[in-house]
């Protein structure tokens, strides 16, 4: 760990400058060729996007795992441990692995001129990882854009692309058609893509995009038939179901492991994956695939992780996270009352999300995650948030004084939500277990 801080993480910095320079994917090839190419070895799916891509990666990974196949995945950020960035079957690597791969890392690059990434060391970490266990699918999920990401050194069997909208401006840009030729550099000769029905300057880009290299562009309710509907049952409660039809396969009346009318965008692009796997040789019965689905399990998306009162966690980080959360809190979940537990990066579209926030919560408590050096001031969110909602709304400068605060503002029946930065619902799922584990300690 100690060496990996040595390392350069744009995750972790307020200006980063996206050229080929800072992301140069020739540094990465010579690595991964100093390493053995353990991406050569490896059947690959590769999934880039603004929003929807972690969803999208946990319901394909447990379709792929429930139909029998060893599935790698590789994702980011993380919550609370660096190792669930790289998992096989939903495993998280180990310490001892984890530590070997490193050391062989930096051994390598001790060698080379200009020193990886965070983000390169790990992408390279998962790479190998997945290769020596021999996975017989690996998914990938890009860290930024696509076209310069790190992961984008493999030639996979599939491309997917989430929904596109304005995410890391401060890196990218605020023009979505070049966010969009961005996440479009997944592309490659000959690899379906599948993509979900997008803003009309996106879709022309990546139409555009898939032409000029020869790569088949299908989009869901659109070049495939999809569609999905809400519906309440005993058994499941509030959810969404999709039908998704295809020349392989028919997929009738599937239950959405996920909240959200997103979520059935999100699992109708999984399942348009899963199809385009099958027509390459993967074998998916249907009952595995809805076993599977239903089995899907995906850390700080709307879960629920304190009783008494109720505390929701959500990695909702752009604007368009933030409304689709507040709509699905809507449709999903009965409450009286919603207070907002909100912390963001300083170099995100603040107005934006604070737009958002207003629209959805009845109290707001802005505070920042401590492990975050990109987080915004809570009194200067409090001070920006004053200017466009008169709604209650209070600043604590740690977490924990947010959740404390928080907690004496509700009444039972009342909601409590933490979101705006996937360091803040890390340190809440944290803090909440740790909290859990000391009355478990205390009581016993």
């Amino acid at each position: 760990m100690r060496w990996l801080a040595q390392h350069t993480d744009y995750e972790r910095q307020r200006i980063v400058r996206y050229n080929t320079t800072t992301f140069n994917l020739d540094r990465m090839k010579k690595l991964l060729r100093a390493l053995g190419s353990p991406e050569k070895q490896l059947k690959c799916v590769h999934i880039a996007g603004s929003k929807g891509k972690g969803s999208t990666c946990a319901m394909l990974e447990s379709m792929l795992r429930s139909c029998g196949y060893t599935v790698g995945l590789f994702s980011s950020p993380h919550l609370t441990d660096l190792r669930e960035r790289i998992q096989i079957d939903r495993q998280m690597i180990s310490h001892a692995d984890l530590t070997e791969l490193i050391k062989q890392v930096k051994t390598k690059t001790a060698r080379m001129r200009g020193k990886p990434s965070f983000f390169e060391i790990m992408t390279a970490c998962a790479l190998m990882h997945f290769a020596d266990q021999a996975v017989d699918i690996a998914i990938l999920e890009t860290g930024l854009g696509g076209r310069l990401d790190a992961t984008n050194v493999v030639t996979p069997l599939v491309c997917g692309i989430t929904q596109i909208s304005h995410d890391h401006t401060h890196v990218l840009g605020d023009d979505l058609e070049k966010i969009a030729y961005e996440k479009a550099g997944i592309m490659k000769k000959s690899v379906p893509v599948l993509t979900i029905q997008q803003e009309p300057k996106v879709a022309e880009v990546l139409r555009a995009q898939a032409e000029k290299i020869g790569a088949e562009l299908e989009v869901t309710g659109q070049d495939i038939e999809f569609s999905y509907r809400f519906e309440a049952t005993r058994e499941l409660g509030p959810h969404m179901r999709i039908c998704l039809s295809t020349t392989n396969g028919l997929y009738e009346h599937l239950a959405v492991p996920l909240q959200g009318e997103h979520q059935a965008l999100n699992c109708g692009l999984a399942i348009a994956i899963l199809d385009k796997l099958r027509a390459q040789g993967f074998a998916t019965a249907e009952d595995k695939i809805v076993d599977g689905l239903a089995a899907t399990d995906l850390p700080g998306r709307m879960e629920q992780v304190w009783d008494e009162p109720r505390i929701m966690i959500d990695g909702a980080h752009n604007p368009a996270s933030i409304a689709a959360l507040v709509k699905a809190i809507g449709a999903h979940i009965p409450y009286d009352s919603l207070v907002m537990i909100f912390g963001c990066a300083a170099d995100k579209e603040v107005m934006k999300l604070l737009g958002e926030v207003n629209l959805g919560a009845d109290k707001v408590i802005f505070t920042k995650a401590k492990s975050n050096p990109r987080a915004a001031d809570p009194h200067e969110l409090l001070a920006q948030f004053s200017e466009i909602s008169d709604k209650m709304a209070q600043a604590a400068p740690t977490l924990p004084e947010a959740l404390d605060l928080a907690a004496r503002a509700v009444s039972r029946e009342d909601l409590i939500c933490v979101t705006g930065s996937f360091y803040l619902v890390g340190e809440a799922k944290k803090y909440l277990e740790d909290l859990a584990n000391k009355r478990t300690a205390q009581q016993n």
